[in-house]
Parts: C-alpha cells; sequence; structure tokens
C-alpha cells in the first residue's frame, strides 16, 4: 500500500469531515486536513511577503519623501496590491487546477495580445515600452502572463506524446513569438526567463534530448542576437565585466549596488539604516532592492534569505514530487522555479554575478503587477499540494436521459 509525500493513502476513502461543510466554508478543505507542505508554503508566502513590504519600505521612504512629500507615498500603493493580490492567491487556492488549466491558453493568448499592444500604445521609460496605462493603474503584461506560461507550459507538455504534431508546432510557434515579443519591448531579461522556464519544464517532462538541445541552441543565438543589435544591452555585458572601468557612467550602477552590498559588513547598518538609498543607488527599490537588504541586514540577513529560498524551492519540490499526475506536477515545477528562480537572478545582477537586467524581486521588489502574478504562482503551488490528498474528487458526470445508443 503505498503512500503519498504528504502521508495520505490514495487508496482509501477521503476521511468523514466534522462540523461545516468544506465547500461552505473559507477553505477548500479543513485546514486540519492540509498536507504539511501547503501548510509550510501558507507561512512561507506570508513571511516572505511581510517581510517584503517592510523591506520596501525602508527602501522607498527617502525618494517617496523627496518626489511625493510623503514618506508612505510607496508603502500605502504596495499595501493596496498585497491586499488584492492575497485575495488572487487565495482564490488560486480554492479553485481546482483543472480549471485554471482550462482557462490559460485564452489568457495566456490575451496577455500576448497585451505585450503586442505594448509595442504600439505602450508607456515608454527609459527606452523600454513595458506598460499599458488604464487611468491611475499601470499593466506590465509581462509579469501578469508568466504564472499562464507555466499553465500552459504544463497543459501541453504533460501530454507531448499524446497530441498531434500540428498541435505541438502551434504552441511552439505561440510561445516564440511572447518571446520575440517581448524582445521587441526590448526586455532581454523577461524574455531569457520566459524561455528558460519553458525549457525546464520540458526537460522536466522528458521531451526528447534533440528537441531540447535545439530549443536551447535557438534561446541562445536569439539572445546574442539580440545584445548585437540593441546597444544598451551590449553596453550592460561590457560594463558588468568591468563596472570600475567607468564608474560615473555604464558601470555606475551596478557600483553603487557593489558598495551597498559591501557597506553591509557581517550584519548590516540595520533596517532604515541604509546611506546608498538615498541618494546614489539607483532603482533601489524595484531591480536592486537586494542591494539595500543587504546593506541593512548584511551578510547574515543575505544567507538567510538565501536559506529562505532554498527551504521554499526544497518544499515546492517535495509538492512536485507528491503529485499524483504530470500536469499537476509540472505545475509545482513551474510555479517553484519562477519564484526561485528570479529571486537568485534578481540577487545575482545585484551582486554583479549577472549582467543588469531588468528583473524584480519576487514579493519585495515595489509593483502591483510583480505581487499578483508571484503570489498567483505560490497560489497553484499551494492547490498542486492539496489536491495530493484526494479529498475533493471531482464529482460524478450525470447520465445524460434518451434512448440508448444503438450497437
Amino acid at each position: 500500500m503505498s503512500r503519498s509525500a504528504s502521508g495520505f493513502d490514495p487508496s482509501l476513502p477521503p476521511p468523514k469531515v466534522s462540523g461545516p461543510s468544506a465547500a461552505a466554508g473559507f477553505l477548500p478543505i479543513p485546514w486540519a486536513l492540509w498536507p504539511a507542505e501547503a501548510r509550510l508554503l501558507v507561512g512561507l508566502v506570508a513571511l516572505w511577503s511581510l517581510l517584503g513590504l517592510l523591506v520596501m519600505t525602508s527602501a522607498s521612504w527617502w525618494v517617496a519623501e523627496r518626489e511625493m512629500q510623503d514618506a508612505a507615498y510607496y508603502l500605502k500603493r504596495q499595501g493596496i496590491w498585497l491586499i488584492a493580490s492575497w485575495g488572487l492567491f487565495w482564490l488560486a487556492i480554492c479553485t481546482s487546477l483543472r480549471r485554471w488549466l482550462r482557462t490559460a491558453a485564452p489568457a495566456l493568448l490575451v496577455g500576448a495580445l497585451m505585450v503586442a499592444a505594448t509595442l504600439v500604445v505602450g508607456s515608454t521609460v527609459n527606452g523600454a515600452s513595458r506598460w499599458l496605462v488604464l487611468g491611475p493603474i499601470q499593466i506590465q503584461p509581462t509579469e501578469l502572463v508568466k504564472p499562464f506560461v507555466v499553465l500552459q507550459g504544463a497543459a501541453i507538455f504533460s501530454h507531448w506524446r499524446r497530441i498531434a504534431n500540428d498541435q505541438k508546432l502551434l504552441w511552439i510557434g505561440i510561445f516564440a513569438v511572447l518571446i520575440l515579443l517581448i524582445l521587441k519591448q526590448p526586455n532581454l531579461s523577461t524574455a531569457a526567463l520566459t524561455g528558460l522556464l519553458l525549457w525546464l519544464m520540458a526537460l522536466a517532462a522528458g521531451l526528447p534530448l534533440t528537441l531540447l538541445l535545439g530549443a536551447g541552441g535557438a534561446g541562445g543565438l536569439l539572445g546574442v542576437a539580440s545584445i548585437m543589435i540593441n546597444t544598451y544591452q551590449r553596453i550592460r555585458v561590457t560594463s558588468f565585466l568591468d563596472p570600475w572601468q567607468d564608474a560615473q557612467g555604464d558601470g555606475y550602477q551596478l557600483v553603487q549596488s557593489l558598495l551597498a552590498i559591501g557597506s553591509g559588513g557581517f550584519l548590516g547598518e540595520g533596517l532604515g539604516l541604509s546611506t546608498q538609498k538615498l541618494q546614489y543607488l539607483p532603482i533601489q527599490s524595484t531591480d536592486f532592492i537586494f542591494a539595500v537588504f543587504a546593506e541593512e541586514f548584511g551578510f547574515v540577513g543575505s544567507l538567510l534569505l538565501l536559506l529562505f529560498l532554498g527551504i521554499f524551492g526544497y518544499v515546492g519540490l517535495r509538492v512536485a514530487f507528491s503529485c499524483r499526475s504530470n500536469q499537476h506536477r509540472l505545475v509545482a515545477i513551474g510555479a517553484t522555479t519562477l519564484l526561485v528562480g528570479q529571486s537568485i537572478l534578481n540577487i545575482a545582477v545585484a551582486s554583479g554575478s549577472m549582467p543588469t537586467t531588468g528583473l524584480p524581486l519576487p514579493m519585495i521588489s515595489y509593483g502591483g503587477n510583480s505581487l499578483l502574478a508571484s503570489l498567483l504562482a505560490a497560489g497553484l503551488l499551494v492547490r498542486c499540494s492539496l489536491e495530493t490528498t484526494g479529498l475533493e474528487r471531482p464529482r460524478p458526470r450525470r447520465r445524460r436521459s434518451g434512448p440508448a445508443p444503438i450497437g
């Protein structure tokens, strides 16, 4: 008799639940019946998002006071987005993965159209058209589309050997067009993350090695071509190799980030006491927020953050290994890779281990679109864990009335 990693025996009937009906309550199933991984994930996500709000407030108050005459300006806006994002997180937990997978294809196509719209009517900031402005709200489609890339990638790759060749070519083409549209903005970092995410999910699904090698080679050539075509990307790569050569010019951002990290020392300057954020470090509340964190919490705090990401990744992979279907397993792998992988890439950029990119630090960097996408991905991961219990089995289909079929 086999048991899943959560300790539930799928061969046994679901246990009887006393008290209010789970369907009528706030939770999809009673909290006492949640797997340990699901409970732990909810706690980790809560800690991650609250820590992120604290760090974002520390990183942004000086700029907010100087530019908006309100030190809590960014805190208020991020707090509103955080409440909305937690609502989406809970919706993801309470909605079956089957429904999410059914909405993945149309949502991905709408997301691709929105990315294309940024090239025509998008708001341009620092030479990149990545935002659609709707009144007071700025929409960044490249962030919002990420969870649906995970869902649709899982839907396609889990049935790769059973779907027709035309369907395979169609979705490979759609994924490729989406990546090309993101590159056109230009946004090399998000395009590379999207391609790498799909590649890792395809690897986990067991797709043919020749196809994976061909896709990896094509992606690498595409990245090199983008760097050669776009001057600012080429400058970022050369300045990354030796930022001190032009410390007041192209290497300024990375140099200030490294100075902030180095100034933190072993234990850090203390929460709110970063000096680099006051006037020296650009983009301190978004792409380079880790530098502020490292200056205020030091080597020990940075190590604890990396340990936290490692724990989150471990729990996410435990959920993936306990899933009983390939689709669920790939969703769990994709969501974990998206959250932990993007975090590692952001930290690598801030610490000078990678060329400067525009990837936010999930649940920590300022930005409502990134918060929504990150908490949706986290909710899908928790939902994968809940569905390993077998407590929410699909209802039997009703038999159609009418005469029996002939033969």
